[in-house]
């Protein structure tokens, strides 16, 4: 008998992991299938049962569940707790035990980039939402030379910043300042939803006075290459997206459901092969 394995989310019908994970289970021969389950709101506390009497193995947990699911698990991993999301859970005999692994498999990406540390690196993050929440927290806890975070909203930006200090020097600069100061930073990184429909052709900071060297990098995927990349390649940046973030988070939660190393290069060409296909994220 398969286990099952899915991805909860509301939306959800847009979601490539099934794609991803079913190909890496049919790579090495697991008996698991993974798929997609739309869960309203309202929904959760009884889809989380469901997984318990079901006895359904793990979930991936998407927007706008990440936060909202905290309360009905069981346990969460300290990584979780300290950024108040949780994007992974394993079923552990009806116990339900919540990880994240977004900052984690964002992070795996942008070393394979560097092929280096960061240790010399600013950083400069854009945006303060959820995604930068993980992405900011875990690069902080990496050991970055400093860390700035940039935000429409500076009550949100600061209050991130005031849990980075923790890890690394921090602080917040308005999108005025950090457009003023661009040159100053190493690495780039766009965290808001600004590249993706029906944003494509905007840009969440002028890129005016960027460093040639620099890198320059988004979470988005979909499209593989946005606007903001677009622009900083034109200006001589190295650019990374977030399709190696979306493989190695989600390998990441593999290992956690099977005890097994993933095939993170068969699971990227199962995302590839959809994107190309022309089905949108």
């Amino acid at each position: 008998m398969k286990q099952i394995i899915g991805v909860i989310g509301d939306p959800i019908g847009h979601s490539l992991s099934p794609h991803m994970h079913n190909a890496a289970y049919r790579e090495l021969g697991i008996n698991m299938e993974y798929h997609a389950f739309h869960v309203k709101r309202e929904q959760l506390e009884n889809a989380l049962k469901g997984v318990r009497g079901l006895g359904i193995k793990g979930l991936n947990v998407t927007i706008p569940h990440k936060v909202n699911v905290l309360p009905y698990l069981d346990e969460v991993d300290e990584l979780a707790r300290h950024l108040g999301a949780v994007n992974t859970i394993v079923n552990e005999d009806g116990k339900l035990i919540g990880f994240n692994t977004d900052g984690e498999g964002y992070l795996q990406s942008l070393y394979e980039f560097i092929q280096g540390d960061l240790q010399t690196k600013r950083v400069l993050m854009i945006g303060a939402g959820g995604a930068s929440r993980a992405v900011t927290l875990t690069i902080a806890n990496s050991g970055v030379k400093e860390i700035i975070v940039t935000n429409r909203t500076a009550e949100k930006g600061e209050e991130l910043v005031k849990d980075c200090k923790k890890f690394c020097p921090s602080s917040f600069m308005s999108l005025e300042e950090v457009e003023k100061n661009l040159e100053r930073f190493d690495v780039v990184i766009n965290t808001t939803s600004i590249g993706m429909a029906p944003h494509l052709n905007k840009l969440p900071i002028s890129l005016d006075k960027v460093k040639s060297d620099t890198i320059v990098s988004d979470l988005i995927y979909t499209p593989f290459k946005t606007k903001f990349l677009i622009e900083a390649e034109k200006k001589g940046c190295r650019v990374l997206n977030g399709l190696d973030m979306f493989v190695y988070q989600g390998a990441l939660a593999f290992k956690r459901w099977t005890g097994i190393n993933a095939p993170t290069q068969v699971m990227r060409e199962a995302v590839l092969q959809q994107l190309e296909g022309g089905k949108k994220c």
